[in-house]
């Protein structure tokens, strides 16, 4: 099993002068839960190298089991500085995409021309795709091959507007992902802030916010293995 994971390369929270980047936990629980099933995973991001690390996801209030893991990990840390760029990489050379968030990912994945081509191509072919957190936004530009939006009619979940004015960013972000998958036609639904909630429908899981990133990975294992033993 082949497993790409994209993320931001994204660095500045607006005109905060404060940075941004991904979120520590939404990487790191999806990669050892990839890793630990024997899969292959590859990283990439728009500009490829080394991906900006949302300073705030390290502070000790935020540190995981698997947070704590991954920063002891030289191959891991060795793939973070090496990311390949998301113009090289085909929805054909692997199983399955998962898109970690942080606030990142709202300036350049969700208009990111390269990261909509992948996530269009990834589910046209029968392969499953999982996004958690912010990254749920990416999909704002994605269309069904009828070209009416992809969330449309369909079951999602996303960081939520009550999460957003939660940590006071809600006047600081370019769209608040609640607001669009809605606005997109998304069935959008949620649990209580910070809580995790995870969505699955079809091929296409989404994730409501950092706890919810290792249930994520947990259910895209799942389906990677239910399209699998499906096709044989």
């Amino acid at each position: 099993m082949k497993v790409l994971i994209v993320l931001t390369s994204h660095d500045r929270l607006g005109d905060t002068g404060k940075k941004t980047g991904f979120w520590l936990e939404e990487l790191a629980a999806p990669y050892y839960r990839f890793k630990d099933a024997g899969a292959e995973v590859v990283l990439a991001s728009p500009k490829g190298g080394r991906p900006p690390l949302d300073p705030k996801s390290t502070d000790p209030g935020f540190q995981t089991d698997e947070t704590r893991r991954f920063e002891k990990d030289e191959e891991a840390k060795t793939a973070l500085a090496h990311t390949v760029r998301l113009d090289s990489v085909s929805a054909e050379d692997f199983d399955t995409v998962f898109y970690p968030g942080g606030h990142g990912p709202l300036w350049d994945l969700a208009e990111d021309a390269d990261s909509t081509r992948l996530i269009e191509a990834t589910l046209r072919s029968g392969k499953p795709l999982a996004l958690v957190c912010h990254a749920p936004g990416v999909l704002r530009h994605a269309v069904k091959p009828d070209g009416t939006p992809l969330v449309r009619g369909r079951r999602v979940t996303g960081f939520t507007n009550s999460e957003e004015a939660a940590v006071q960013l809600t006047g600081v972000v370019p769209f608040l992902v609640e607001d669009e998958l809605v606005r997109l036609g998304g069935d959008f639904s949620k649990a209580g802030d910070w809580e995790p909630y995870v969505l699955q429908d079809g091929l296409l899981i989404t994730g409501q916010n950092p706890a919810s990133s290792g249930p994520a990975a947990d259910a895209l294992l799942k389906l990677v293995h239910e399209v699998a033993h499906a096709r044989k």
